[in-house]
């Protein structure tokens, strides 16, 4: 008899339990995390729905001098007035456009009162035959007003990676503020860039556009469900190999009764639940001899 059958069914049971409370408690813990990241999709669904399509205020309007972008002024839509630092362009590289690894083209922009706003025109493909750009179109000249949406600052990218010169990684403006001329750097804005929406005068040619925002609320939700139906499965398979122990004990003490010895299960098929059929099955074997 195999040392799990030689067990003590009680013993047997309570460990089989034991496992499926840690199996639900891991489920709990992941159904949990889903249902956090449900609930932040959401509130970034709800935030640019709010701000998106909101009329263009001064940049001063939402991020006072020396202050910061706050979170809930995402998305929001400002209108700007003076002149892009031509010079100064910046492609930020490996951003997913047009099914390929484009480049997103960083502009300074110098507002009239003296600070800069960093403004990403839109995005452009590598080249037919190089991995730089074949074209960049450039911004307009003079002045210019730039109506821009607000996005928060990026952070350096986790592995460390670097950019060839004149190219960034992701777009955080300290790290750009510290590549650019000393005196533009030190009037940029930190906690925030603008993507692009219109430009006044328009130039004949401007960089590809970025999509709408997807309103894709994504499958947090349905994967925190899962992972509750999970945890619930395990219990009733724990339930399921109980049922069976029990009826298999049942069926070998009736064996016992009607002098059979049962042999150990891991060692012969599975019985046949029809016990009719056995007893027929034993009469027409009795009736061939």
């Amino acid at each position: 008899m195999s040392r799990r059958a030689s067990a003590p069914a009680a013993v047997r049971w309570t460990s089989y339990i034991a496992v499926a409370i840690v199996f639900a408690i891991a489920c709990g813990f992941l159904s949990n995390w889903q249902f956090s990241r449900n609930a932040d999709r959401a509130a970034q669904l709800a935030l640019v729905a709010q701000n998106y399509d909101t009329e263009p205020v001064p940049l001063e309007a939402i991020i006072a001098p020396g202050a910061t972008l706050a979170a809930a002024d995402e998305w929001r839509p400002v209108a700007l007035e003076g002149e892009y630092l031509a010079d100064e362009q910046i492609l930020v590289r490996n951003r997913p456009h047009g099914g390929t690894a484009a480049f997103e083209v960083l502009v300074p922009f110098r507002l009239n009162d003296g600070r800069v706003l960093l403004i990403d025109r839109g995005w452009v493909p590598p080249g037919e035959d190089q991995p730089l750009p074949d074209a960049i179109p450039a911004p307009p000249d003079g002045a210019t007003t730039v109506i821009a949406r607000l996005r928060p600052a990026e952070q350096l990218p986790a592995s460390g990676r670097s950019a060839p010169e004149g190219q960034v990684p992701s777009i955080n403006p300290q790290l750009i503020a510290d590549s650019i001329d000393t005196d533009i750097g030190a009037q940029l804005e930190l906690s925030a860039y603008g993507v692009m929406i219109s430009e006044d005068p328009a130039p004949a040619t401007r960089p590809a556009a970025f999509a709408v925002p997807s309103e894709d609320p994504g499958p947090y939700l349905s994967y925190a469900i899962q992972w509750i139906l999970f945890a619930v499965m395990g219990f009733v398979f724990i339930g399921y190999v109980i049922r069976t122990e029990l009826r298999h004990h049942r069926e070998d003490a009736e064996d016992r009764a009607r002098g059979i010895e049962p042999a150990p299960r891991d060692r012969v098929p599975p019985r046949r639940m029809d016990r009719d059929m056995e007893e027929e099955d034993s009469i027409l074997d009795s009736a061939h001899r």
